[in-house]
């Protein structure tokens, strides 16, 4: 597990049924690809996110697989429609087998 990782998520507290709302995510992570060395010339290991996932209520709304392209403290924004109250679930994978997560509740109103 790398240190330091934290997931941030803004999800709106409300939302009309039907209503596309726009959800940003961010998680702090270092991202190490496993071509650095380290200052005793060691080599520092891959530590990469490499898949983001999106649920509302147990269904998928996004599912995105990252490269190890992919830069430091992945950002995205989406849209998803909103047809209920219920719960947004957010996954993020590390190539370490470490997973984080976050959920946000979003009611109708």
């Amino acid at each position: 597990m790398a240190d330091g990782v934290k997931p941030r998520v803004k999800v709106p507290k409300s939302a009309s049924a039907g209503e596309a709302i726009t959800i940003k995510t961010l998680i702090s992570h270092p991202m190490e690809s496993g071509q650095r060395k380290d200052s005793s010339g060691n080599t520092i290991p891959r530590s990469i996110i490499n898949r983001f996932t999106c649920e509302f209520n147990g269904e998928s709304v996004i599912d995105v697989t990252m490269e190890p392209a992919i830069s430091t403290n992945p950002y995205f924004e989406f849209e998803a429609t909103v047809p209920e109250a219920g719960e947004f679930k957010f996954t993020w994978y590390d190539d370490d087998g470490s997973v984080y997560e976050d959920s946000k509740k979003i009611e109708i109103g």
